[in-house]
């Protein structure tokens, strides 16, 4: 069964850990076992029953009443598994956000229609994080519905403040769908509730499978495969994960950034012999001679479709904190000196729009980029794999980029 990721975004206690909680007993994914274990820690409590106690899985979670980091489940429906990603809301934990949507394939947006809630900064800012990362496709479900007595004006609200900002920061309208429904009611999530007749859409679940099921863009179909080590050097084996294109027995190969030649002689997918590995599989392949480069960082292409090999960086950079004196770049498995970073303009995380060239926290720049040496990259939106970085100051969390040109 092909599993797709749903990185849920949104604003602390607008309910994503309640709707996981919700779907996984709808869906019938939640234990018997689990089920009674949170209406018994609602009880001690001394709440009535919340769902999202059967997904939080620390104690600091559930008495603090807000999600202290990535946290992961899964659900089934039809012919298709839905691994949830829940990433913080809180401000102050931006950097574990940055890590569960940056491996989404959906966006699933919470946004509360609850009077004194509604859409904030931080709202915004998840969906342009979404956005910059490569997520397409968007729900968006506008929780809390029974606070409203399930108005129909009320969901509209929040349909027509929210659907400029998507369109700006460069969603496409026919691949956003905005859906009704109450997380902790368990209303329109995976059955039409009866309270929203005015609704004519498709209960959550459903929205959420048609996105999942949308065709993507095509990536290239240049052979793309990182390096992860050195099986045998002197029998030529080397072990790596394939993230774009095709490898085959008797390709002509480049390894970067030493720009060496060879020829693919086997190819080994888990245990056994093919002829020819794909997109995501983890190879070991033996080549006709030996080869010595230094592993960290390097990549494999065709030998005549090959990366570009750089040491300047046009990248978009959401920025965590400040720079300090000195920068530093982790890509693709390799730390190295940053000769330094001129900004070219910024970009406000909460309306979209661009500015003059100064960096602020929580807003993005756009930026060039020195290093001490030259690197294989592409651009983020050919292969995501070689085109995203994070940036440190000194020992210091500094952002997370994706490369533009």
């Amino acid at each position: 069964m092909q599993v797709k990721s749903v990185t849920l975004l949104g604003h602390k206690d607008h309910g994503k850990s309640t709707l996981i909680g919700s779907l996984l007993m709808q869906t019938g994914a939640a234990t018997k076992v689990r089920i009674k274990e949170a209406e018994e820690y609602s009880k001690r409590l001394g709440k009535t029953f919340e769902p999202a106690f059967i997904l939080d899985s620390f104690a600091e979670e559930r008495t603090g009443e807000m999600t202290i980091d990535t946290t992961r489940a899964e659900i089934k429906y039809k012919d298709l598994a839905f691994a949830l990603i829940d990433v913080p809301g809180h401000e102050e934990l931006i950097k574990n956000m940055i890590s569960g949507a940056s491996y989404g394939e959906v966006a699933l947006l919470l946004v509360s229609a609850k009077r004194d809630e509604g859409i904030k900064d931080q709202t915004k800012r998840h969906l342009f994080l979404s956005r910059m990362f490569g997520i397409e496709d968007l729900v968006v479900a506008v929780n809390k519905m029974d606070t409203r007595d399930f108005d129909e004006d009320a969901f509209l609200a929040v349909k027509k403040e929210l659907s400029g900002f998507i369109e700006r920061i460069g969603f496409d309208q026919k691949r956003v769908s905005f859906v009704p429904i109450s997380a902790y009611s368990g209303e329109n999530l995976v059955k039409k509730s009866s309270k929203m007749k005015w609704y004519n859409g498709e209960p959550l679940i459903d929205a959420i499978y048609e996105s999942a099921k949308k065709e993507k863009r095509q990536r290239h179909g240049a052979l793309r495969l990182i390096v992860q080590g050195m099986i045998d050097a002197d029998e030529g084996i080397i072990g790596g994960k394939i993230v774009n294109g095709d490898m085959k027995i008797g390709e002509r190969i480049a390894i970067l950034p030493q720009d060496q030649h060879a020829t693919v002689k086997d190819i080994v997918v888990k245990g056994n012999k093919v002829k020819i590995a794909t997109t995501g599989e983890n190879v070991a392949i033996r080549l006709d001679k030996k080869v010595d480069f230094e592993v960290r960082g390097s990549v494999i292409s065709n030998a005549e479709e090959k990366p570009r090999l750089t040491d300047k960086l046009k990248a978009k950079i959401f920025i965590v904190s400040k720079p300090g004196k000195t920068l530093r770049i982790k890509f693709n498995g390799i730390d190295l000196e940053c000769g330094g970073m001129k900004i070219l303009n910024s970009i406000n995380t909460v309306n979209g729009k661009k500015g003059p060239a100064k960096m602020e926290v929580l807003n993005a720049v756009e930026a060039e980029i020195q290093l001490d040496k030259k690197l294989p990259v592409e651009e983020f939106e050919t292969t995501k794999e070689l085109g995203r970085f994070v940036l440190y100051s000194g020992k210091e969390f500094m952002g997370i980029g994706t490369i533009i040109s």
